[in-house]
């Protein structure tokens, strides 16, 4: 039991190259799970990870599984062969069935989240349709690339596990964080300003503009503030097809810059 405990603790250490026995997933498609699954990795993470990974899986320094935070970047299969070779830095080998390995791998990429079904796609196809189709390149920033009319990308396959990321090309205002959310300004002397609010305290308000400018704004010189619910993101529920979505979702989880 204790082996299966810390069967995680090194999950990220190493990129192994990928074998001939290609069997890790028993999924049709690497990155597609279903509820099941992310059940039953859920299950097997409560019996067997919490003691070494905590119940948020981010007790081990430097790893945070929920999120997606390893200490090196991974695919799916990259998780599975860690899984079940070890790594050189002290993770034990450990053989499990392959209804427990695509659990295990399924309910890490859900963020832990057993409501969610995880659909991963091609990252290559996801990137021509962030930069085609989508147009998202017309508001994010990527890698130091874009504009900052909207938030900054670029390392949102860290901060954002893929559940997440799929509801948010679904419904943006849905996933929306507050600090995200658009802003509408009226100062005292009339002057609207329209913007991403990135800071607030007691007394300022900082933000980007419409037109890209940062702006600080005392509170005692606005009329009004208001804090709008609705991204101004468009939802891709209608614009996008399901496997258009999950290619992007795929090309989303690649952005770690870190």
């Amino acid at each position: 039991m204790r082996l299966r405990a810390c069967l995680l603790a090194s999950v990220g250490l190493t990129i192994l190259v990928a074998p001939a026995d290609a069997q890790l997933l028993t999924v049709d498609h690497p990155g597609q799970y279903t509820q099941e699954d992310i059940a039953r990795g859920g299950l097997f993470y409560t019996a067997n990870c919490v003691q070494c990974h905590g119940g948020d899986g981010g007790q081990i320094s430097g790893i945070d599984l929920r999120r997606g935070l390893f200490r090196r970047s991974q695919s799916d299969e990259d998780l599975a062969q860690t899984i079940t070779r070890g790594t050189p830095g002290g993770m034990p080998a450990f053989k499990l069935d392959p209804a427990e390995l695509t659990g295990i791998v399924a309910f890490i990429r859900a963020g832990f989240d057993t409501s969610a079904s995880v659909r991963v796609g091609d990252a290559s196809r996801g990137r021509a349709v962030f930069e085609g189709k989508g147009e998202c390149v017309a508001c994010h920033r990527v890698a130091g690339k874009g504009p900052r009319s909207a938030p900054d990308l670029s390392d949102i396959g860290i901060a954002r596990a893929p559940a997440m990321l799929e509801r948010a090309v679904r419904d943006p205002s849905a996933a929306l964080l507050p600090i995200n959310r658009p802003v509408r300004i009226v100062m005292r002397d009339g002057r609207a300003i329209r913007g991403r609010r990135l800071n607030e305290d007691t007394h300022t308000v900082q933000l980007i503009d419409d037109k890209e400018r940062l702006v600080s704004v005392l509170k005692k010189d606005m009329r009004s503030f208001d804090v709008v619910t609705e991204s101004a993101m468009p939802a891709y529920a209608t614009k996008l097809s399901s496997d258009e979505i999950a290619d992007v979702v795929a090309y989303l989880l690649t952005l770690r810059k870190q």
